[in-house]
This record gives structure tokens, sequence and C-alpha cells, in this order.
């Protein structure tokens, strides 16, 4: 889907229970962030109905935790990623999941492929959709900041949060 979702794209979710899962490449750095940021936000707004999780692509980290430069950066903005364990999406979990939000285009394309059923493929979107200003761009792709530094681990982290941002206000109008 190109652009930003509109409230009817969401219209069948239950109001009163929801379950998001954010999906990157490893689990280790951008679905983390997009976990643990959408969390505490949605906490803060009170939307306690919403559970979220993460998981990548692939299951090379599975069980450890976040790339040590994610855990920097979220703690230099207030947020708490050292419980953070990785973990492999399981296709077979997509009929409990409301929304599955990927990182890039890549994830997006992985995602839909891995779907047995279409209503299960028009779950995935990608994160960035839900972020004004990208998607008015059309740069809706959260880069992978693992092979930079820590320029590249802000630039992530404002990007997921802004997307956050965007995604909280659509599920307030939903509520």
């Amino acid at each position: 889907m190109a652009g930003a979702m509109k409230a009817d794209d969401t219209a069948a979710y239950d109001a009163r229970s929801m379950r998001v899962e954010v999906v990157c490449t490893g689990n280790i750095c951008r679905s983390p962030m997009g976990e643990i940021i959408l969390r505490a936000m949605l906490d803060k707004a009170g939307l306690t109905h919403v559970e979220v999780g993460s998981s990548g692509i692939g299951g090379w980290h599975v069980g450890e935790g976040a790339d040590p430069r994610t855990i920097a950066v979220l703690r230099r903005h207030g947020y708490d990623g050292s419980a953070h364990r990785a973990s492999q999406f399981d296709a077979r979990e997509f009929g409990a999941m409301d929304l599955v939000l990927a990182a890039d285009r890549g994830h997006l394309r992985d995602l839909r492929r891995l779907a047995h059923r279409p209503q299960d493929a028009d779950k995935v979107r990608l994160l960035r959709e839900f972020d004004p200003v990208a998607a008015a761009s059309g740069a809706l792709e959260v880069d992978d900041p693992w092979y930079g530094g820590s320029a590249d681990f802000e630039r992530c982290l404002r990007e997921v949060e802004a997307a956050c941002r965007g995604l909280v206000d659509h599920l307030r109008g939903l509520a």
C-alpha cells in the first residue's frame, strides 16, 4: 500500500484488543526499537488493549539481546531495551495478529509471501506508512542501521518514533 493508512484500512480491528508485531531482519535493531517505543507510547496514551511484539525474518539471533547500539540509543532517549530477546517471525501466528509492521519493502514482500491466506497478507504494512511526513515523501522504509554507527541508530530511532506516534494517533481514533 502506498501512502498513509486510512481509518477504513483497519476498521475490522476489535477496539477492545489488538496484537501488533514489528518485524525486521534479525530482531536486534529496528523491530526491537519499534516494539519498545510503541509499547511506551501506547502505555502513555492509555491504549492498554494493544499487545506489541517483535520478531525477525531470520532466526540468526534468536534468544540474543538487542544490538548494544540499539540498547544504547534507546537508553539515551528514555527507553529500556535491556529485557529484549530476539525471536523469529512465526507465520502460524498470523491469525492472532491484527497488524504486522515491516521495516522495509524486503520484509514486506517476505511477510506477504509467508501469509497463507489473503486476509493475513492484508495485515502486513510498512511501519513508516503511519508517519505522515514519510508517507507524503514516499520514504517508507526504515533503513538498517546495523552496518553504520551511532548517527545511523539515532536516525533509525527518529524514524521509528515518528511512525509509532502516527500509529498511536491512528489507534486512538479506532478506540
